[in-house]
């Protein structure tokens, strides 16, 4: 093992020899007569530690000391001077120096400040190790934690599809409603800047939306005629069965509340809660204008899809009454190609999955 190796710097060439035949043999040796020199042997090594005299011709000890604190911040310094006065000592103490060693000094006395500075650097090295291990260790397991939320939150989203899918086969007139839905309330939500973590979780709300419907009987969602007042009133009730259903699933609680809010209107004059304003979840108030979106735009029994254009004045039309203004704004910004385009991406979808 090669010995440390020890930068002398001193303008006195005889102090230098004295200084390195003392450590000599058991530290390597290297001596410059002054800071600049000191600067640029530093450089060009590799140094366990510096002695350094203070009062040099040139650069003054504690210029190079401040030099060295900034650019070897693991290089303890010890300086050696002749001015035996404590105050130059606590100075040079405060700007960075690990050690003060007064002229004359023994040997010992020498040995003893390099081997108590040798051992600070060591001490030093381990820590930053030891803190460079952890941080590498701490950023190991925050990736795999984040993989497997990552994968979590995939096998939670299969879940919900399937869960869609079986809505779809319940009440095929509105296959595929689901996913569109959730299409244009994802592209309204990123249009108003929302952070990625609550659009995440406006569009599990907006997929789910209606599937409170799997308790609704088949004899009045499949009903093809009008419903009475009693079966309409049952049929609402898919708001808070939904709600019910999803509430006490943790990663669900907040989607549970765009699901019972999603019937909601602007005005108050929604249902189940008659809930007003911004006391609707944010979420429903943009499924609302994206629920509308796909209805208009929808072929149903009674009517033919209606274009997109069509859809949109009539979204304007209702800002205010059925709608949140501000939802609107944002929605009337998005171009028309968008909603065009992603109706066709999801129907394909769904077409080629029927296929299969």
């Amino acid at each position: 093992m090669q010995p440390e190796r020890i930068l002398v710097v001193d303008d006195e060439e005889a102090i230098r020899d004295v200084v390195c035949s003392m450590l000599a043999p058991a530290y390597q040796c290297a001596a410059a007569s002054s800071g600049e020199e000191a600067l640029k042997q530093l450089k060009e090594g590799d140094f366990a530690i510096m002695l350094s005299d203070l009062m040099m011709a040139g650069m003054h000890g504690l210029t190079l000391l401040e030099h060295t604190r900034k650019q070897y911040p693991d290089l303890p310094v010890i300086v050696v001077t002749a001015v035996a006065e404590l105050s130059v000592a606590m100075n040079a103490i405060r700007n960075g120096a690990y050690d003060y060693l007064p002229k004359p000094f023994e040997r010992e006395q020498l040995m003893t400040a390099v081997r108590r500075a040798l051992e600070h650097r060591r001490l030093l090295l381990e820590n930053r190790a030891y803190q460079d291990d952890l941080e590498a260790l701490v950023a190991a397991r925050t990736d795999q934690l984040r993989q497997a939320m990552e994968r979590l939150e995939r096998s939670y989203d299969i879940t919900l599809e399937a869960l869609g899918d079986a809505l779809d086969l319940k009440d095929a007139e509105t296959e595929g409603h689901s996913k569109r839905v959730t299409a244009f309330t994802i592209a309204i939500a990123r249009a108003m800047d929302l952070p990625a973590a609550e659009i995440r979780m406006i569009a599990r709300g907006a997929f789910l939306h209606d599937i409170g419907k799997m308790a609704i009987p088949d004899e009045i969602l499949r009903k093809p005629g009008q419903l009475t007042d009693r079966e309409a009133e049952i049929m609402r009730e898919h708001c808070y069965r939904g709600y019910q259903m999803l509430r006490k699933i943790p990663f669900l609680q907040q989607a549970a509340d765009i699901v019972y809010s999603h019937q909601e209107k602007w005005d108050g004059t929604g249902y189940p809660r008659g809930l007003k304003s911004t006391d609707i979840p944010v979420g429903a108030r943009i499924f609302s204008v994206a629920d509308t979106l796909d209805a208009i735009t929808s072929d149903r029994p009674y009517r033919k899809a209606k274009p997109m254009e069509a859809a949109q004045l009539e979204i304007q039309r209702w800002s205010g009454r059925q709608f949140d203004p501000g939802v609107v704004r944002v929605f009337v910004t998005i171009p028309t190609r968008l909603w065009v385009d992603l109706r066709k991406q999801i129907n394909h979808g769904i077409d080629s999955h029927s296929d299969h």
